[in-house]
Order: C-alpha cells, then sequence, then structure tokens
C-alpha cells in the first residue's frame, strides 16, 4: 500500500517558498510516468514537465529580458576573472576569493538561464528524470558556493581591520584556497545526498512541476510516498547553508561597527569602512530576497507566478551585478584596469612600429 503524504511546506532550501504548494495539475498526456521498480507501488516518470508562469500574458518577454541578464552575467564575470588572473597586484588571498565568486556566478547562471531560454522560449518544457535531478543538483551547487563566497570575503574584511598586523599571516592564499576546497566538497556531498533522496520518492500522480527550474520544493511535492525525510534535510540545509552565513556575517560586521568605534581618526574611519561597503552590497542582495520571502511564506501563502519572478531574479541578478559592483566600487580593480589597458596600448603601439620597420627594411 502507498502512504500517501502532502505536505505544503513554506520553505524551500535556496529557492524561497518552494515547499509544497504545487498544483496537481493532470492530463492524459502528462501523468502516465513509468514504472522501473519490480515494485508495482514504486513509479518513477520518465520525464518531468516544467510549467513555468501560469495565464501570464506576453511571458516569454521575460525570457528575453533574461537572455540579455545572461550575456550582460557572462561578459561582467569573464572580465573580472581576467582582471584578477592577468593584473600581478590582484593576486592576493582577497582576490582568490573574488575570482571564486565570479566563477560561482557564472557556473550557477549557466546551468540555470540556457536551460531556461531553451524549455520557455522554445517549448521544450519536458526534462528526463536524470536531467531534472542533475540540473537540480547543480543549480543548488553553485548558488551554495555563492553563500560560502560571501562568508569568506566577510572573514576577510574581519580579520583586515580587527587584526590588521597579524592579516597576511592568517589571511594567505593557501589558506583561502584550502577553505574553498572544503566548500566545494562539503556542498557536493550535502546536495548529492539532498538530490539522492529523491530517487526514494514515488511519483504517482502528476508530472507537472510549478516552477521555472527542477526546484527541490516542486518536486518532491509531487510525491505520492512518504517524504519527510527530504522536507526535514531541506529544512537543515537551509538552516545551515543560508541561515547560519548570514549569522556569522552579521556578526562579523557587529565585531567590525565595534572596532571602528575605538579609531580615533574619523578619516581612517571612512577608508576602513570603504573596504566593506561592497561586499555588504553582495550579502544585500544575494540573501535579503531569499530571507524576505521565507519569512512571508511562513504568514501566508505566495501566488506562484510572484514566487517565481522573486526566485529568478534572485539567482540571476546577484550574479549579473557583482563583478559591476566589484568594478565600480573597489579602486584596486579600477587601477589594475587602468594598467592592464596601458599596457595593453604600449604594447599594440610596439607590434604596430616593429610591422612598420619591418616593411620599411624589405622596401
Amino acid at each position: 500500500m502507498i502512504q500517501h503524504v502532502t505536505e505544503n511546506r513554506n520553505i524551500s532550501f535556496l529557492s524561497a517558498g518552494f515547499f509544497g504548494d504545487a498544483q496537481n495539475r493532470t492530463s492524459d498526456n502528462l501523468t502516465t510516468p513509468t514504472a522501473s521498480s519490480a515494485n508495482s507501488t514504486f513509479v518513477r516518470p520518465a520525464a518531468f514537465f516544467i510549467n513555468g508562469f501560469s495565464n501570464i500574458p506576453h511571458a516569454k518577454y521575460y525570457y528575453v529580458f533574461l537572455c540579455l541578464v545572461y550575456a550582460v552575467t557572462v561578459f561582467g564575470n569573464s572580465f573580472i576573472m581576467s582582471t584578477i588572473y592577468l593584473a600581478r597586484r590582484l593576486h592576493t588571498a582577497k582576490y582568490v576569493a573574488v575570482f571564486h565568486l565570479a566563477l560561482s556566478d557564472l557556473g550557477g547562471s549557466s546551468v540555470l538561464i540556457p536551460k531556461l531560454i531553451d524549455m520557455f522560449l522554445f517549448d521544450h518544457q519536458y526534462i528526463s528524470y536524470e536531467a531534472c535531478l542533475t540540473n537540480m543538483f547543480f543549480v543548488f551547487h553553485f548558488m551554495n558556493l555563492q553563500s560560502f563566497t560571501l562568508l569568506i570575503l566577510a572573514y576577510d574584511r574581519l580579520i583586515a581591520i580587527c587584526c590588521p598586523l597579524k592579516y597576511h599571516a592568517i589571511i594567505t592564499k593557501s589558506s583561502i584556497s584550502c577553505i574553498l576546497s572544503a566548500a566545494w566538497i562539503c556542498s557536493f556531498i550535502l546536495f548529492a545526498a539532498l538530490v539522492g533522496l529523491v530517487n526514494r520518492l514515488s511519483f504517482c500522480r502528476s508530472i507537472v512541476v510549478n516552477s521555472y527550474f527542477c526546484d527541490h520544493g516542486p518536486v518532491i511535492s509531487l510525491s505520492c510516498n512518504d517524504n519527510s525525510i527530504n522536507y526535514r534535510l531541506a529544512y537543515i540545509l537551509f538552516g545551515l547553508l543560508i541561515c547560519a552565513p548570514v549569522a556569522l556575517i552579521t556578526s562579523s560586521y557587529l565585531c567590525i561597527a565595534a572596532a571602528l568605534l575605538k579609531l580615533a581618526h574619523g578619516a581612517d574611519r571612512k577608508k576602513a569602512m570603504k573596504t566593506c561597503t561592497s561586499h555588504l552590497a553582495l550579502v544585500a542582495i544575494f540573501y535579503l530576497p531569499i530571507l524576505s520571502v521565507n519569512v512571508k511564506s511562513i504568514a501566508t501563502s505566495i501566488d506562484p507566478n510572484v514566487r517565481i519572478i522573486n526566485n529568478s531574479l534572485t539567482q540571476i541578478i546577484p550574479p549579473m551585478l557583482n563583478p559591476i559592483i566589484y568594478t565600480l566600487k573597489t579602486e584596486e580593480v579600477m587601477q589594475s584596469i587602468k594598467e592592464l589597458y596601458k599596457r595593453n596600448k604600449v604594447a599594440t603601439l610596439v607590434s604596430k612600429n616593429a610591422k612598420r620597420e619591418n616593411v620599411m627594411r624589405n622596401t
């Protein structure tokens, strides 16, 4: 006998408001999963149908907007990664973390937006079961890496302002690289477990996922056997990987604020605060939408279309803005860009002069 569990949850890890409340829309061609187990009560669908927006006219214009956002994201993050790689003055521990943030931003956008555009602009909304779980894993994995990197950058600012004399001894390229490697390993294990537990679920009612990608909450809410373990793990990961970093970042900035108040000169305080503004902007852009929708979803239900717009913007806007904020707000990066431009200009002039001399010699 199948144990039917239809829990309606209001919080979903990294995709606020996506626990449960998926509509059980069925039709003859959308509810014909094939059994993949000898046990006739266990059903695994061959594919899921990603529903996207419901009853919104001209929704395709929004997906065109996502194309433009993705283009800016790819250019901006590639540019900041190239600048850090080419500029020797940026070969420091802090910019190892900044490089990693750009890399995770680029990875997160690349696993989400191209597939989203393919599904909704070219009407390929069916996605195979295996591809769905793969998509789910990588979207959450890269978002989690963004969260970890923001926490590492907060740690960098904490040591720089509160323990300036020990900064270069504590914050080294090797130590940051080790922390980032540990973040990759932990994230891989945790989300492999989260996604792997989906395989224990039986989907015998509907295969319509009311989201814009294979989100964990809408997928497991379609199951018709006990999914309580899946919900519990999602709650744990949300607390561990979203709430805990926010708490630690907040604590670090309280310590930074206390240290700044002890500075005698206002100019020193202003200079120290300036080094934190870019990071604080990234933290606000990344965490506030996720937390605000989760808090709201606890108190009341949220329209599915509103959730989709909020969560899609939460996942695509920060990766686009991160390189812009660091380029415009960070003096070191701007100076490095100017130096690289001058170096390239000199190299171009030298090359032109060399070619001109060769032509004159040959004539």
